[in-house]
C-alpha cells in the first residue's frame, strides 16, 4: 500500500513540478530590473521630459498599520525632478474605521507634498452592489486624465524607479494592462507556511506563457500592480463594469484581454514589494475571500486542489515516517527500502520547489521543511473559502461583509 501511494505522491508532484518550471522560466523572461534614480536615464527608451503623465491610486480601507509607508514609497518611486509635474499620489479613503484616514491626512500636511492627494470615500450608492475596493477604484478615476492609472494596494512598497521602469515598458510595447507581481515579504509563521505554497499553485493555475498569449483564454491580473493606460481603462467601463466582482483584478484583466486589448503578466520584484498579511487571521479571511471566486466559483477545481496539496505535501511525510517505523519494528525489506527512497526523492522535490517559485517572489527557502503543513493549511483555505462564498457565512473583508 505504501509503495503505491508514494508512486501515486511521485507522479504528482513530477506533473506539478514540471508545471512550475514551465512557469517560472517564461515569467523570468520578463523579469525587469529597475533603473537607478540617480541615474541620467539613459537606459531609458523616453526622456524624462516626454515622461507621460501616471496617477497613483491607493484605495484603503482599514490600513493603519500600512497606509504611511506605502504613501512614502510611493512618493518616492520615481525621479523628484521629473515627478512634480507627472506624477501624483492619491490616496482613496474607503470609509475606514480606523485610524487611516487621520495618518494618511497628518502625512499630508507633514509631507507638504503638492503630487499628495486624499480622497475620503463617500458611502456606496444605495440600491448598487460594490464590494471590495471597487466602489473607491472608481470614485477617483472618474476624475483624473493622466495618461495612465497605477492602482496598488496599501500594504505594497513601490522601489525606486518603478514608475519610470513601468512606463516605458508600457511605451515601448504598446501595452494597455500592465499587472505585475512584487516581491512577497513574509514575517509571521502563517506567512511562510502558505505563502510560498500558494504562490507556487497561482503560478501554475495562470501560467505566465497562457496569460501572456493574446490566443490564449487564460487572463490574470494581480491587484497589488495594475497599471493601465488611461484610454482602455475607460474602454472597458473599469471598475464600474467589475462593481460587483470579489476578485475584481481577475475579472478586468480578462475583460481587457476578451476586449482585444494588450495584457502583459510579469513578475517584478525590482519594483515593489509587498506583505499581504500580517497574522494568521488576516490570511485566512483574505484567501479565502478570493480562492474560489478566482477559480470561478468552480468546486471540482477546489476539491482537486485539495487533494494535490495532501498528495504532494503531507502524503510523502507521513509515507517517510511509517516506511522508517515498518523498517525498524519489522525489519528492512527490498519494498520497504523502495518506498523510503521515493518519499526521500519527493521531499527533496519539495525543496526544489521552493527554490523555483522563490525565483519569482523572491520568498527565500526558509521553513521549506514544513511544507507539509503548508499543504495541509492551502487545502483547508481553499475548502473554507467554498463555504465562505456559498453560505455567505463569514465572508468578510477586514470585517465588513461581502455580498453572498
Amino acid at each position: 500500500m505504501l509503495i503505491f501511494l508514494s508512486l501515486i505522491s511521485w507522479i504528482a508532484i513530477t506533473i506539478y513540478t514540471r508545471r512550475l518550471s514551465a512557469s517560472v522560466t517564461a515569467g523570468l523572461e520578463l523579469m525587469p530590473e529597475v533603473p537607478s534614480l540617480g541615474s541620467s536615464n539613459q537606459d531609458l527608451a523616453i526622456s524624462p521630459a516626454n515622461l507621460p503623465t501616471v496617477t497613483i491610486i491607493i484605495p484603503a480601507y482599514n490600513e493603519a498599520e500600512n497606509i504611511e509607508d506605502c504613501i512614502q514609497a510611493a512618493l518616492a518611486s520615481s525621479q523628484p525632478s521629473i515627478s512634480s509635474n507627472r506624477v501624483a499620489v492619491w490616496v482613496v479613503d474607503d470609509q475606514s474605521t480606523d485610524r487611516t484616514l487621520r495618518i494618511a491626512r497628518s502625512l499630508q500636511q507633514e509631507l507638504a507634498d503638492p503630487r499628495l492627494q486624499i480622497l475620503p470615500g463617500s458611502p456606496r450608492p444605495a440600491g448598487e452592489i460594490w464590494v471590495g475596493k471597487n466602489w473607491a477604484c472608481h470614485q477617483i478615476a472618474q476624475q483624473l486624465t493622466s495618461d495612465y492609472l497605477l492602482f496598488i494596494d496599501a500594504d505594497v512598497q513601490l522601489k525606486p524607479g518603478a514608475i519610470e521602469a513601468a512606463i516605458q515598458k508600457m511605451e515601448t510595447e504598446k501595452i494597455d494592462l500592465l499587472t505585475a507581481v512584487p516581491q512577497v515579504i513574509c514575517g509571521c509563521w502563517a506567512e511562510w507556511l502558505v505563502q510560498p505554497v500558494l504562490m507556487q499553485t497561482i503560478m501554475i493555475g495562470f501560467d505566465f506563457r497562457q496569460v501572456n498569449d493574446p490566443e490564449h483564454p487564460n487572463a490574470f491580473g494581480a491587484g497589488m500592480f495594475m497599471l493601465f493606460r488611461r484610454s482602455t481603462y475607460e474602454k472597458i467601463g473599469g471598475h464600474k463594469t467589475v462593481g460587483a466582482e470579489i476578485v475584481e483584478d481577475v475579472e478586468l484583466a480578462r475583460l481587457v484581454k476578451s476586449s482585444g486589448y494588450k495584457l502583459r503578466l510579469m513578475p517584478a520584484p525590482a519594483w515593489a514589494t509587498v506583505r499581504m498579511y500580517r497574522s494568521w487571521a488576516g490570511l485566512w479571511e483574505g484567501w479565502t475571500k478570493n480562492m474560489y471566486q478566482s477559480c470561478d466559483r468552480n468546486l471540482g477545481s477546489m476539491l482537486y486542489l485539495t487533494l494535490i496539496m495532501v498528495v504532494i505535501y503531507p502524503l510523502p511525510w507521513l509515507i517517510l515516517g511509517l516506511s522508517l517505523w515498518q523498517g525498524v519494528t519489522s525489519g528492512w525489506t527490498v519494498l520497504g527500502n523502495l518506498t523510503l527512497a521515493i518519499a526521500g526523492v519527493i521531499i527533496t522535490m519539495q525543496f526544489y520547489l521552493r527554490q523555483l517559485g522563490g525565483e519569482i517572489t523572491k520568498i527565500p527557502v526558509k521553513y521549506w521543511w514544513l511544507g507539509w503543513l503548508g499543504g495541509i493549511l492551502v487545502g483547508a483555505i481553499a475548502i473554507g473559502s467554498v463555504i465562505k462564498t456559498e453560505t455567505g457565512w463569514g465572508w468578510t473583508w477586514r470585517g465588513r461583509q461581502l455580498e453572498g
